[in-house]
């Protein structure tokens, strides 16, 4: 029951080429804040470079979900797969020439942004033509046990290369990776689908959706919280060269080891989750996990040495993805089927949408004060956030009252 989605041919196919591209894609994510660190060794063009490369899903993903219900989602994945091979290729090029320039690294960190921005919504929508509606919720489940599955391995095999060979060798296995995807996507027997028929009234329908979330106290709550997360805590991931380097004297394959350990605390998460047979007591889960996330970084920022420093990015990672896939369940039971998509792309766009600023934020202030204080400033913000939460936990309860029932997805 747990791998039931995988009875679907089609979507057995994505999930291999995920598998492979996902390795691939953090490999990239590790190599090139490796490049940046290493042509600028900037704490502040770290945070900007991942400032560039998310500021787009901020803007554009919106319009990304315009495009997935008018045009034929199928064809538009392959598009937007085949953009992002090309935009890896020419990094790749850049690199291994040694030609490459951080404008270079600006110029394609934004490109890829806006891909991203196009292929997220248009990629959700078209899991549903895999699978269907009944399966629809454990793919998901699979799909982020895979995304941090490759969290733990793409950096360390990422680490590796670049100590041994370089960035650029990272950036073409990255390119590679991506036939596989598109390999399956050709592969695949999909029924010609251009998503529902296109909305006149469009804006209006958006509006109603931060409406809605404005009027429900429970589901604004929970956002903000996530929102706090994502722009003060997350940021701690962009400076991870500066500690693995300077501070914990790891290089390029301690940059590796600290990014994996955070994804296997992520890892072990979104398994835990998964277990569960019930949404009772997620409430105080997310504020245990908020909580623990920013005591964490805390603790993190504190540590000189590396093996510490790795495990307590083990805690880090299960808190981040603790609390983030049981906001997202939360709000599943509550939100309106009618408003379901509305109201989580506000989901999205508080988590991933508001990540850039933090990162901006970040590298200025790390620019200043170092990194180790930039970190721990962060995580006192989640924990008061917490401790507001925790607060406000029995009206926010009362407000929501979701229904018991069994967990479908994390």
């Amino acid at each position: 029951m747990a791998l039931r989605a995988l009875r679907h041919r089609n979507f057995r196919l994505f999930f291999a080429g995920q598998l492979v591209s996902l390795i691939g894609t953090w490999m990239q994510m590790v190599a090139q804040s490796w490049l940046v660190y290493r042509l600028t060794g900037s704490s502040f063009l770290l945070g900007s470079v991942a400032f560039a490369s998310q500021i787009p899903i901020f803007l554009l993903a919106f319009i990304g979900g315009a495009v997935a219900d008018r045009f034929n989602r199928h064809k538009v994945v392959i598009a937007t797969q085949a953009a992002a091979m090309a935009l890896a290729f020419i990094l790749a090029i850049l690199t291994l020439t040694e030609t490459v320039r951080i404008w270079h690294v600006f110029v394609l960190s934004a490109l890829l942004g806006i891909v991203h921005a196009f292929d997220m919504p248009v990629r959700q929508a078209f899991i549903v033509m895999l699978v269907g509606k009944d399966d629809i919720m454990n793919a998901i489940a699979l799909n982020s046990s895979l995304f941090n599955g490759a969290r733990v391995l793409g950096p360390a095999v990422a680490g590796m290369l670049i100590a041994s060979i370089g960035e650029g060798w990272c950036f073409f296995a990255n390119a590679v990776s991506y036939i596989a995807v598109i390999a399956g996507l050709l592969m695949m027997k999909v029924e010609p689908d251009t998503g529902p028929a296109h909305s006149n009234t469009g804006f209006h329908a958006l509006v109603e959706g931060f409406i809605y979330v404005r009027r429900m106290r429970s589901i604004r709550a929970l956002l903000l919280l996530l929102a706090l997360m994502s722009v003060m805590g997350m940021p701690y991931s962009v400076l991870m060269p500066i500690f693995a380097d300077r501070i914990l004297q790891g290089g390029a394959r301690g940059l590796g080891i600290l990014m994996g350990a955070t994804g296997l605390g992520a890892l072990a998460g979104a398994i835990l989750l998964a277990m569960r047979s019930h949404t009772g007591g997620l409430w105080k889960l997310v504020v245990y996990a908020c909580g623990g996330f920013g005591c964490s970084l805390i603790l993190f920022s504190i540590s000189r040495a590396f093996w510490l420093s790795g495990l307590l990015l083990i805690p880090v990672g299960f808190s981040l993805m603790t609390e983030m896939a049981s906001t997202n369940t939360l709000i599943q039971i509550m939100v309106p089927d009618r408003l379901r998509g509305r109201v989580m792309a506000m989901h999205v766009m508080m988590f991933m949408g508001m990540a850039p600023f933090g990162s901006f934020f970040a590298g200025a202030v790390a620019e200043s004060i170092g990194a180790p204080a930039t970190v721990a400033i962060g995580g006192a913000f989640c924990l008061m956030g917490a401790a507001i939460f925790l607060y406000r936990l029995p009206q926010l309860q009362l407000a929501g009252s979701p229904v018991r029932k069994p967990v479908q997805a994390v």
